[in-house]
């Protein structure tokens, strides 16, 4: 405004008046304080904001639920709480436990069952050895009946000889037909002169006995 006025043509020459001058400087001191306000409400430039970054954090993961261990409460005991009744102490072994029997129709179907083996008990077998002839080959032969030698008679006994625990002949008995002359001269030496190492049963002498053939033949 003050261009304006100062540029407007001159039409006569006037003296200012002092009034017009104060007005004008007004308006214009009002001018200048309107413009300096609004420029103090203006909203600062946007490029003086400073900028700010925000850093999106990843969702986390809920931890897993917690298995809790199933507490159990402790039976009350007759020390802790002495109106709980004790329960008797059975004292009788348990039964021996067996094979059970069952009912095959129980299974159903064409099922088959196995049933585990019963355990058989074992059978102990003795070991047993026979009488061992103990006697030298020299006391062996039997003297020979005189009267079969004047007849130059000759036989084969079948003997069979029980045999103590010790080892001794106790008896001598025939198998079969014997004459009585050769079975008496074999009888008496038998009885005699033979011996053996008795039979055994687990170690242990035990009564036997054994058949021999004996045979009385002249030296030709």
């Amino acid at each position: 405004m003050l261009a304006y006025a100062a540029n407007r043509p001159i039409v006569g020459a006037r003296k200012p008046a002092p009034n017009a001058m104060l007005a004008i400087i007004g308006i214009h001191v009002a001018a200048i304080a309107v413009l300096m306000s609004a420029k103090m409400e203006l909203p600062p430039h946007p490029f003086d904001r400073p900028t700010i970054i925000d850093f999106i954090q990843p969702p986390k993961t809920p931890p897993p639920n917690p298995v809790h261990a199933p507490t159990t409460k402790p039976m009350p005991t007759a020390a802790a709480d002495p109106q709980v009744p004790v329960p008797p102490v059975n004292l009788t072994p348990d039964p021996p436990v067996g094979p059970t029997s069952f009912d095959p129709g129980i299974l159903g179907g064409g099922g088959t069952a196995v049933i585990p083996e019963i355990a058989r008990p074992v059978v102990h077998y003795p070991v047993k050895l026979g009488p061992r002839l103990a006697t030298p080959e020299a006391e062996l032969k039997p003297s020979y009946p005189q009267s079969k030698l004047l007849t130059e008679e000759e036989a084969v006994l079948n003997l069979k000889l029980t045999i103590d625990q010790n080892g001794r002949v106790v008896a001598v008995d025939p198998v079969g037909r014997a004459d009585p002359a050769f079975l008496s001269a074999a009888r008496r030496h038998l009885l005699a002169h033979w011996r053996y190492r008795p039979a055994s049963e687990d170690g242990r002498a035990v009564t036997s006995s054994t058949v021999i053939t004996l045979r009385f033949q002249l030296d030709g």
